[in-house]
């Protein structure tokens, strides 16, 4: 069962209510928890793909917050599939919290507001979320490789490789030495847009935002291969409400 004694070792004080939301809080509102939680609920298992899911979080604040969770009873840690690299995974507790973080997603979705959301532009983040989200089933059975360029970007971080194959997806930031089927050539903001369902390949396409070269088939069918936020279809309410 989960305890109420993870919010203390980073100092901060308990509610001392008995209500099950402050006890739960206490949990699961420490910094960085919550995002945490969504990389497990989407797949991640390992440090270093924990750590790609939250690239601002430090390598020690993420051990950190993991031994946390774990005291908690919300993850577990396994022996990995190699015999020494431990896999972490969440236990029943653990997933008993996917409906509150999803419904925290819609939430955010809903009701903050889409230029808000998108001042917070991260390549990183975003190409690791393509790369599990993206459906390789409308791309042909061959090998595809997808170069998407952010060109006010520094160099380091301008391009970025997907490479799906027998419909395993790859995500390099360095030539993986393919010939390349596709260029995408966008800003960051106008990509991070279409990835969380404000805007769409075609209608960037014409707004001269999104500039697609090569394969035609891959062109033709970007909108469903993509790899958009599983919140991209919620409808944001906050312009309405305003």
């Amino acid at each position: 069962m989960p305890s109420t004694t993870a919010a203390e070792p980073d100092g901060s004080n308990s509610y001392g209510q008995f209500c099950p939301v402050a006890m739960a809080a206490e949990i699961v509102c420490t910094r960085w928890t919550a995002l945490l939680l969504r990389e497990f609920m989407a797949g991640s298992t390992r440090f270093n793909e924990l750590r790609r899911g939250v690239p601002r979080m430090s390598p020690a604040l993420l051990s950190k917050r993991l031994k946390e969770l774990e005291q908690a009873g919300i993850v577990e840690r396994r022996r990995g599939t190699d015999g020494e690299d431990a896999d972490y995974h969440l236990t029943p507790a653990g997933r008993d919290l996917r409906d509150v973080i999803w419904s925290l997603g819609m939430w955010g979705q809903r009701w903050i507001e889409a230029q808000v959301s998108l001042k917070n532009l991260d390549p990183s983040l975003l190409m690791w979320d393509m790369r599990r989200n993206l459906d390789p089933t409308p791309l042909p059975p061959r090998r595809s490789v997808i170069q998407l360029q952010y060109p006010e970007l520094p160099a380091a971080r301008r391009l970025w490789w997907l490479i799906i194959d027998k419909g395993k997806v790859d995500l390099c930031s360095v030539d993986p030495g393919f010939d390349v089927d596709l260029y995408v050539v966008s800003d960051l903001k106008t990509m991070t847009a279409i990835w969380m369902g404000l805007a769409s390949v075609a209608g960037e396409v014409d707004a001269g935002r999104l500039i697609l070269t090569g394969d035609m088939a891959l062109q033709r069918s970007m909108q469903r291969w993509l790899g958009l936020s599983p919140f991209a279809k919620e409808r944001k309410l906050a312009a309405a409400a305003a």
